[in-house]
């Protein structure tokens, strides 16, 4: 028995050695135990113990996608915590390297429990395992829970994401399921009864079934006949270029048009004397040094400054020492310096520029807080700077503000007036709507298509990543907002865009391909 048991110990199977080693920290022959034919493939405890790593990978899994999938708003989510903690991080990118470990680390225990089950071998995974599985499935269990909560948008964004990625995960899916196919027919082949082999390849088949025939009900409007293909969206300057200079800072503008941008964005603001500026946020804090200049003032309302205090202060060092986006290209040594001397700039310079570039200009338009001078002029102000001090063309202006429209209709006609929300297309031909600016999660082609119907265009925010803007593309966008104008001015046709009669060979080759595959497993 003592012999037996040494020649056990230093017999040579490196395979299952490392399989066992890095799986249950078993790495002698003595310790591991074969799967005896008809039992099963591991104890009880241990039994019960093996979905939690399957769920581990579902749910870590279905976490990395999602956050994958979101990077488009990666820059909203950084600065949402830079509100809420005071301190710039790009906590996105970290999340998204944790999110990408974790789900590492348990494919690579599962891929070791499917080895193992392969080779005959008992599963017993080692206790600090148990715990690193027990952490993953809590943690992306939570994380998904506290985005649903908070961030529910980002599911819809998912769903459109499906649209262009749907044939290549249903190839993904196959050869999962080709790969899982190896053990279990080991473990259905060594069952002694009928009830067990029903109970192991019946699920396994009804999946298997459900995947060769979900692309009869996808749909991606990326899957087109050649020459239905509508023309290229137009790019829209999102505050300019912020991933290239200061946003809202004239720089930011400059650059939007170097980069071949059709159209700039921005958002206005009324100073305390009545001089209308660009500012996204509520308060100074963020793009400008007034923590430098007027610490006790960095919380006050940007619209309660008078326009000469807010001269003093720079706006685009920030820039250079927060680095707002983790895909920021290197900036040359004139960019910096140019960038290190921007400040606050008018709405009349603005509109000036666009006008000597024969831009479009839209903007979001900030009412005045209680006690303002100009609460209740916030629009009268505004018109006269466009109308009287800019010289702008008024078809350059795309109207967005739903206050008082009917009175900035009969002021300023020649603006083109835009909503921003979806509604019946008599109401927008009522009110002599021309463009519809939305939300990118509200993409809907059969929308874009009925609205186009009637003359109306459509306008999406915030796209910035190509597939998304591929998507746009392929659904009859007419233009999009984006702070990528540079990366998305050079793509030359959507990506993932293919003819249905390419499609269906894709889809039918995998198909063939993995029940030929899967069948050999089974016969041999």
């Amino acid at each position: 028995v003592v012999r037996r048991r040494l020649l056990q110990r230093y017999e040579h199977q490196p395979f299952i050695s490392c399989l066992a080693g890095f799986y249950s920290c078993r790495w002698k022959r003595y310790q591991r135990r074969r799967t005896e034919p008809g039992k099963c493939c591991c104890k009880p405890r241990e039994c019960m113990f093996f979905p939690l790593l399957v769920g581990a990978f579902c749910f870590s899994l279905v976490f990395l996608y999602m956050w994958g999938e979101a990077k488009n708003d990666y820059n909203n989510f950084d600065w949402y915590n830079y509100g809420n903690l005071g301190f710039w991080f790009l906590w996105s990118l970290v999340l998204l390297i944790v999110a990408a470990i974790l789900f590492m680390y348990i494919t690579l225990l599962l891929v070791l429990a499917m080895c193992l089950l392969a080779e005959g071998q008992q599963l017993h995974l080692h206790w600090s395992h148990k715990i690193g599985t027990f952490l993953v499935l809590v943690f992306s269990i939570t994380a998904l829970f506290i985005f649903s909560v908070l961030w529910g948008d980002q599911w819809k964004t998912v769903r459109l994401s499906f649209q262009v990625t749907a044939p290549y995960l249903h190839i993904g899916a196959i050869i999962i399921m080709v790969l899982l196919s190896w053990p279990l027919a080991l473990h259905a082949i060594r069952a002694d009864k009928k009830v067990v082999q029903v109970i192991i390849l019946g699920p396994y088949l009804a999946i298997l079934l459900f995947l060769f025939l979900i692309p009869l009900g996808m749909y991606s409007p990326c899957i087109r006949e050649t020459g239905t293909l509508g023309p290229k969206p137009t790019l829209i300057g999102h505050r300019g270029a912020p991933m290239l200079a200061p946003e809202n800072t004239e720089m930011s503008f400059q650059k939007t048009i170097e980069h071949g941008g059709d159209g700039l964005e921005t958002d206005v603001t009324i100073s305390y004397d009545g001089v209308p500026f660009l500012m996204h946020d509520s308060t100074l804090r963020r793009t400008t040094n007034i923590k430098e200049v007027y610490p006790n003032d960095t919380a006050q309302n940007a619209a309660l400054f008078s326009w000469d205090t807010l001269q003093e202060l720079n706006a685009g060092t920030w820039f250079l020492k927060d680095k707002p986006f983790s895909c920021m290209d290197s900036l040359s040594r004139a960019d910096e310096n140019q960038a290190m001397n921007q400040s606050i700039y008018k709405l009349s310079n603005f509109l000036r520029l666009a006008d000597s570039q024969n831009k479009l200009v839209i903007f979001d338009l900030y009412r005045p807080p209680e006690k303002h001078p100009y609460r209740n002029s916030w629009i009268n102000r505004t018109l006269e700077v466009i109308l009287n001090e800019s010289g702008i063309r008024p078809h350059l202006v795309l109207w967005l503000e739903n206050d008082m429209r009917s009175f900035v209709q009969s002021v300023a006609p020649g603006f083109q007036q835009t909503m921003g929300s979806k509604a019946p297309v008599e109401d927008l031909l009522m009110d002599n709507i021309v463009k519809l600016n939305l939300a990118y999660t509200e993409m809907s082609s059969e929308d874009i298509r009925k609205y186009a119907e009637a003359n109306i265009t459509t306008n999406f925010y915030v796209v910035n990543e190509p597939w998304l803007f591929s998507l746009a593309w392929c659904s009859g966008a007419h233009s999009v907002t984006t702070n990528a104008v540079h990366m998305l001015k050079n793509l030359s046709q959507p990506l993932f865009l293919m003819t249905p009669q390419q499609y269906n060979i894709m889809w039918i080759l995998t198909d063939l391909t993995s029940v030929l595959l899967i069948s050999l497993i089974f016969a041999l």
